[in-house]
C-alpha cells in the first residue's frame, strides 16, 4: 500500500468512509426518546438526539434539513433509520439520504405511538446493523479522503505549533487531491483581508467577504461588537491571546502556506467543485462546527488545541493535537498527538506534519481517537432564528 493510502468503506455512491455506523436519526426533539429506545434495543446502532426540529422556518429550516440529511448521508454511515413525529418531514429526510443509495427507512410516531414505532424501527435497525457488519474495508487513495479542521481552547502555543502542524498537512495533501475544509467565521476577525487573499479567484474572495460582513452585521445589530467574553474567551486570554486579531492569525495557520480555497460553503453544504480546500461559514463553537462539517460529508477531523478541548463527534472522528506541554501532560487522555517538541526545538514543523498524517491515516484505518475511546459524541445542531 502506498504512503498515503488507507483502508475505508466504499459506499453506494462511490464516496469512502472510515467508520461503519448504523444511525438512528430523530427528525425532531420529540422523537429523541424513541430513537434512543431503538438504539438501546439494537446493539451496534447509534442514536443522535438533538434539541430542535419543530416550528422552524426559512433558512433555519433548510439548515435543519441540510444537517440531518447530510449526517445520514455521511460516508461514515452505512445505513440510517429516521424517526419523526409526523410522516411528511420524516419522509423528506429519508428521501434526501436515499439519494446516496445507502439503506434508509423512516418511521412516524403520529398515529402509531412510541411502542409500535420503536418495535417497527427496531426490526429494521436489526436488519441494517447485521447487513453493515459484513461490510469490508478496501484500499483507498488520499484523493478520496475528506478532512475538516477547526481549533479550540486556543493559546499562544496554538498559533505557534498545533495550528501550523495542520497547515503543514494541508500543504502536503492539497497537491495530492484531498478535499479539506476550514471555517470559524468569527475567529477570522482581524485576519479577514489576508484570508481573502488566499481565495483561488477574486470572485471566491468576494464571496468570502460577503459571508464575513454578514456576520459582522449581526454583531453590530446586537450591540456586541466588542465580543466580550466570547472572542477571545477568558481561557484564550489566560493562555496569552489578548486580542481577537492574535487569535485569528493563529487560527489562520491551519490552512498552511500554499493552498487556495476554491469555494465558500454554507453551513452543512457539501463541496461540489471537486477536490481542494474549502471554506465553510460556521460558528466557532466546537460541537456546532464539527457537526456542520460532518453533515457536509467530511469523514475525519483535525482539532488543534492549546489549553485542552474534549470535543468529539458521533459520526466524524476528531483527532486532537496540542503544542502545549502542560496540556499534553495533564489532559493526556484527550490528546492524540503531542507536538510540543516544536517549541522545544526537538521537532521540525515538517516532522510534526508527517506525524499528523500518520496518526490521521491510522485513524482512517480503524484506530479509535481519544474522543471515541472516552465516549465523546457531541452532536449539536446550529439554529439561526427564533422558532415560529
Amino acid at each position: 500500500m502506498g504512503r498515503y493510502q488507507f483502508f475505508g468503506y466504499r459506499r453506494e455512491n462511490g464516496r469512502v468512509g472510515i467508520r461503519n455506523h448504523v444511525v438512528i436519526l430523530p427528525l425532531d426533539d420529540l422523537s429523541n426518546a424513541a430513537a434512543e429506545a431503538v438504539a438501546n434495543n439494537i446493539k451496534g446502532t447509534l442514536a443522535l438526539p438533538h434539541a430542535y426540529g419543530r416550528l422552524q422556518f426559512g433558512e433555519d429550516l433548510e439548515l435543519h434539513f441540510r444537517t440531518l440529511i447530510g449526517t445520514g448521508s455521511n460516508p461514515n454511515v452505512a445505513a440510517c433509520v429516521v424517526i419523526g413525529i409526523e410522516p411528511g418531514w420524516t419522509g423528506r429526510i429519508v428521501d434526501g439520504i436515499a439519494k446516496t443509495g445507502k439503506p434508509v427507512a423512516g418511521f412516524a410516531i403520529e398515529g402509531n405511538g412510541d411502542i409500535n414505532t420503536i418495535a417497527n424501527a427496531s426490526r429494521k435497525a436489526r436488519e441494517f446493523v447485521q447487513w453493515a457488519s459484513e461490510k469490508q474495508r478496501e484500499s483507498c487513495s488520499i484523493e478520496e479522503l475528506f478532512v475538516s479542521t477547526k481549533c479550540g481552547e486556543s493559546d499562544t502555543t496554538s498559533g505557534l505549533g498545533s495550528c501550523p502542524t495542520v497547515g503543514n498537512l494541508i500543504d502536503k495533501l492539497d497537491p495530492l487531491g484531498a478535499t479539506t475544509c476550514f471555517g470559524e467565521t468569527s475567529e477570522l476577525t482581524g485576519a479577514e483581508v489576508v484570508c481573502t487573499s488566499r481565495a483561488a479567484t477574486k470572485e471566491i474572495g468576494e464571496k468570502f467577504m460577503r459571508v464575513f460582513r454578514a456576520y459582522q452585521e449581526i454583531i453590530e445589530r446586537h450591540k456586541t461588537s466588542d465580543l466580550s467574553e466570547s472572542q477571545p474567551t477568558k481561557g484564550n486570554i489566560a493562555g496569552g491571546l489578548t486580542t481577537i486579531e492574535e487569535k485569528a492569525f493563529g487560527n489562520f495557520q491551519k490552512i498552511g502556506k500554499k493552498a487556495k480555497f476554491i469555494d465558500v460553503l454554507k453551513p452543512a453544504e457539501a463541496p461540489a467543485k471537486g477536490p481542494g480546500l474549502y471554506y465553510m461559514d460556521t460558528s466557532s463553537a466546537a460541537a456546532e462546527c464539527v457537526t456542520l462539517q460532518a453533515a457536509a460529508g467530511f469523514v475525519v477531523h483535525l482539532f488543534p488545541t492549546g489549553q485542552g478541548n474534549v470535543i468529539g463527534n458521533p459520526i466524524e472522528p476528531v483527532i486532537k493535537l496540542t503544542a502545549n506541554p502542560k496540556t499534553a501532560r495533564t489532559m493526556s487522555e484527550h490528546i492524540d498527538l503531542d507536538v510540543s517538541g516544536i517549541l522545544r526545538r526537538e521537532m521540525t514543523m515538517d516532522q510534526a506534519g508527517d506525524q499528523l498524517i500518520e496518526i490521521m491515516l491510522r485513524t482512517c484505518n480503524g484506530r479509535l481517537t481519544c474522543a471515541e475511546a472516552l465516549g465523546h459524541r457531541e452532536f449539536v445542531m446550529t439554529k439561526l432564528y427564533q422558532s415560529a
